[in-house]
């Protein structure tokens, strides 16, 4: 059951991934080129944990480091796929997408899509006919599940009114 763990590491990791991406989009204080800065270093973080650790890790545990072609082609294509799909995430929120919204559509999108393709990629035994009714009620409960929550997120609070000078005294809210 160690994958149970390991899934399960992905699914906080990636669930919490949308927000901080958001968070240090806005920490650049540029609201031109601040979400190509923020992917910037998603870049640089992927560089050192997928492709430095793995090196080592293969090295150090006495791997031949022989790559054939067709899984290299590949993987490259998925790593595309996954580094398209992270900037997808940062220009919706560049287009006011919230990420409360913008992560449930796709976190309710995405296992959609896997399912349909990895059933078009290696159809199932029995094929399609032996496919059962839990799993498109399962797709339909994902998609319907990612638009209520994108439907009724709840409301940001308001941001905090500046301080006043005096309690009986009101001063009017900075514009941010």
């Amino acid at each position: 059951m160690h994958w149970l763990f390991y899934a399960f590491l992905t699914v906080c990791t990636w669930g919490i991934y949308g927000i901080f991406l958001h968070t240090g989009q806005l920490a650049m204080n540029d609201p031109v080129f601040g979400r190509y800065k923020a992917f910037l270093f998603v870049g640089i973080a992927y560089f050192i944990f997928a492709v430095l650790a793995p090196l080592v890790l293969l090295k150090g545990q006495g791997s031949d480091l022989n790559f054939p072609a067709k899984g290299v082609w590949i993987s490259l294509f998925a790593g595309a796929l996954g580094a398209i799909g992270a900037f997808g995430i940062l220009l919706a929120f560049g287009a006011k997408g919230a990420p409360t919204v913008v992560m449930s559509i796709v976190f309710a999108g995405a296992p959609v899509v896997n399912a349909l393709v990895a059933m078009w990629m290696h159809p199932p035994k029995g094929g399609f006919a032996s496919i059962p009714w839990q799993f498109y009620l399962g797709i339909t409960m994902a998609a319907t599940g990612g638009c209520m929550v994108s439907f009724y997120k709840p409301a940001p609070a308001p941001k905090a009114a500046a301080k006043t000078a005096s309690p009986t005294s009101p001063v009017a809210p900075r514009a941010h």
